[in-house]
C-alpha cells in the first residue's frame, strides 16, 4: 500500500459550529492505481488533498488530526501528519506532487515555465549539474507532448492556452518522478479534445512510470474512463467506496444514487412537439461576420483582423433550443453578444421576428431589447454585489416601465422567484449569501424579469455540479414551456446538449460546420471536426 489515511479529520474555525471539512474519513492507494475522489463543490475533496499534502494554513484550523501513512521509496512507511516541515518538503514534490485546478494562479506569471520546471528540479535533485538539470526540464516537457518545447520552454505562462498551462503543471510533478500524484480537478476548465489528451498523458505517464494518481473530480464520464477504485465524499464524509464498475452501476449509498441518477446521459429526454417543430425562424442570421483589428507598433496601426465569427448563416425557429458548440475560442460566446448586439457586427445581417435589427440605432435598440436578453456563464461576476436581490430584479422592470410602481415590481419579483424555485425571503439578501446554483437561478429570474422571447444561455451550467446542473436544466426546459421561449444554448458539454436542445450547431474557428438535429448530429456526425468532438466525450458506460 502506497499511500493509507486513516481517520483524517480536518475542522475550521467558525462561529457557533466548527466547519467539518474532512470528518474521519479512511481510504488506501496502492501504487500504480488511479484512485478517485468525486462528490459535489463543499463536500471536502480539495480540503483531503491539502490536508494530505499539509497545504493548509495552522492558523484557521480548530482540529486536525488522523493518519496518513506513506511509503517513501525505501518502502518505509511515514506519518506526513507528524514528520517535521524540513522533511514534509523533501517529500511534498519530490516523492508526492499535486497538480492545481487552476493552472494560471499556481503558476508564476513573472517566471518562464522553464525556470519554474528548473527551480523544483534543482530543489529535489540538488545533486544534478546545471546541464542534467535542464536536460530534465526538456524532457519533462516533452513527456507532456508540449508543443515545440524548444521555444516554449523560455514562454512566460499567460502566452499558453489553458490546455498548454495544464500540460506545464503536469511536467512541473512529473520533472521528479513522484511515487503519488495528486490532481484536483486538472481538466475542469478544459475543451473535451484538450481533456482527452491531457487524460491519455497522465495514464500513459502513469504506465510509464508505476505512479499512483489521487484524482479528484464531479464528472463521472472522466472517472469511468480512468479510475480503478472511487470514492465518494459528501459533507466531509466519505460515503461510499469501491470499484468504478461498482459505484457507477450499482451504487448503494442513496447520495451516490442520486449523483448517478443526475447525470445528464440518465435524465428523461424531452421531446419536441410537431407544433413547435412547424414554426417560423424568430432569429436569423445571413452571413454575419465579427471581426477584431489586431493593432501594432507605436501608432497602433491594424495589421490584422481576429475572425471570431466569419461568415455565420443561421436560423433559431421559434420555441426551439438551438444549442451552440465548440471548443474554447471557436466564436460561441461572440455570435451569441452580436445576436444582441451587444458586440456590434462588422457584416452581415441580424433578424429577430421579421425586423432587421443590425443597423438599429441604440435607442431604438434599447427598447427592443426586452425582447432579447442573456444569462451569463459567471453568475458572481455578472449580478452586483453591492445591490439586494430585490434591486436586481426590479431594475431592468423601472427602466421598461414594467409595474405602476415599486410594490407592484417587488410583487412580480416575488413570483419570478417562485418560478425558479427560491423562497421568496431571498429579495432581500445579496449576491455573496447564495450558492452557486442559487446564483444562478436568480440570473435566470433576471433574464425572465422583462418577460423576452429569446435568451442566450452562456454555458450557464459549466461551473455546476451534477445534481444543480440537473435542477437547472429542468427548470430551464419547464419556463421554455410555460413561456414559450426561444433559446441559444452554448455549451461544450455533449451530455447537455443531447438532454436540452432541439437542434444543434457546431461552431469551428469562427464558422459553424454542420448543424441539424441534435439527434442527428450527436449519433452521426457528419463533418471531421464534428466527430473529433463527439468521440472525445468521456461517456458514462450505460
Amino acid at each position: 500500500m502506497l499511500l493509507s489515511v486513516k481517520a483524517l479529520h480536518t475542522w475550521f474555525k467558525h462561529q457557533p459550529e466548527p466547519i467539518k471539512a474532512v470528518d474521519g474519513i479512511d481510504f488506501e492507494i496502492k501504487r500504480g492505481e488511479t484512485f478517485c475522489l468525486v462528490g459535489e463543490s463543499g463536500s471536502g475533496k480539495s480540503i483531503t488533498a491539502l490536508s494530505i499534502m499539509r497545504l493548509l494554513p495552522q492558523s484557521g484550523l480548530q482540529k486536525q488530526n488522523g493518519q496518513v501513512l506513506f511509503k517513501s521509496g525505501e518502502g518505509v512507511a511515514v506519518d506526513l501528519t507528524t514528520l517535521k516541515e524540513s522533511k514534509m518538503r523533501e517529500i511534498r514534490g519530490g516523492r508526492i506532487a499535486m497538480i492545481f485546478q487552476e493552472p494560471m494562479s499556481s503558476l508564476n506569471p513573472v517566471f518562464t515555465i522553464g525556470e519554474q520546471i528548473l527551480e523544483a528540479v534543482k530543489l529535489h535533485f540538488p545533486q544534478l549539474s546545471a546541464s542534467e538539470a535542464w536536460e530534465r526540464v526538456m524532457m519533462a516537457l516533452k513527456d507532456v507532448q508540449l508543443p515545440d518545447p524548444e521555444t516554449r520552454v523560455s514562454s512566460y505562462p499567460h502566452q499558453l492556452s489553458g490546455g498548454q498551462r495544464q500540460r506545464v503543471m503536469i511536467a512541473m510533478a512529473m520533472a521528479c518522478e513522484p511515487d503519488l500524484l495528486i490532481a484536483d480537478e486538472p481538466t475542469t476548465a478544459l475543451d473535451v479534445t484538450v481533456q482527452r489528451e491531457i487524460l491519455r498523458l497522465m495514464k500513459a505517464l502513469q504506465q510509464r512510470t508505476g505512479m499512483a494518481i489521487l484524482f479528484i473530480t464531479h464528472d463521472f464520464g472522466v472517472v469511468s474512463e480512468i479510475a480503478d477504485r472511487v470514492g465518494v465524499m459528501q459533507q466531509g464524509k466519505l460515503v461510499e467506496t469501491g470499484t468504478t464498475d461498482q459505484i457507477i452501476h450499482k451504487p448503494e449509498h442513496v447520495y451516490t444514487q442520486s449523483l448517478i441518477a443526475a447525470l445528464p446521459e440518465n435524465l428523461a429526454r424531452h421531446e419536441t412537439h410537431q407544433a413547435v417543430q412547424d414554426q417560423p425562424p424568430l432569429i436569423r442570421l445571413n452571413n454575419l461576420a465579427i471581426h477584431f483589428p489586431v493593432r501594432k507598433g507605436l501608432l497602433r496601426r491594424v495589421v490584422d483582423q481576429v475572425r471570431a465569427v466569419d461568415g455565420v448563416d443561421l436560423e433559431i425557429p421559434r420555441g426551439q433550443i438551438l444549442a451552440l458548440v465548440g471548443e474554447s475560442g471557436s466564436g460561441k460566446t461572440t455570435l451569441g453578444r452580436g445576436i444582441l448586439r451587444l458586440t456590434e457586427p462588422t457584416a452581415g445581417q441580424i433578424t429577430f421576428d421579421n425586423t432587421d435589427i443590425t443597423g438599429m440605432k441604440p435607442a431604438q435598440l434599447r427598447q427592443f431589447r426586452r425582447n432579447m436578453q442573456i444569462i451569463f456563464q459567471d453568475p458572481i461576476s455578472s449580478l452586483n454585489p453591492r445591490l439586494s436581490i430585490a434591486a436586481i430584479l426590479t431594475e431592468p422592470m423601472k427602466v421598461h416601465g414594467i409595474g405602476e410602481n415599486r410594490e407592484e415590481r417587488i410583487e412580480l419579483s416575488r413570483d419570478l422567484l417562485q418560478q425558479v424555485q427560491m423562497e421568496e425571503d431571498a429579495l432581500w439578501r445579496y449576491p455573496h449569501e447564495f450558492s452557486g446554483g442559487q446564483r444562478q437561478r436568480i440570473g435566470i429570474a433576471r433574464a425572465l424579469s422583462l418577460k423576452p422571447s429569446f435568451i442566450v444561455c452562456d454555458e450557464i451550467t459549466s461551473a455546476l455540479d451534477v445534481s444543480v446542473q440537473a435542477e437547472i436544466l429542468k427548470m430551464l426546459l419547464e419556463l421554455r414551456r410555460q413561456h414559450n421561449l426561444t433559446l441559444l444554448f452554448i455549451t461544450h458539454n455533449i451530455g447537455v446538449v443531447e438532454y436540452v436542445s432541439d437542434r444543434t450547431a457546431v461552431m469551428y474557428q469562427g464558422q459553424i460546420v454542420e448543424q441539424g438535429r441534435t439527434e442527428d448530429i450527436v449519433n452521426n456526425p457528419q463533418n471531421d471536426y464534428t466527430q473529433q468532438l463527439i468521440a472525445a466525450v468521456p461517456r458514462v458506460p450505460l
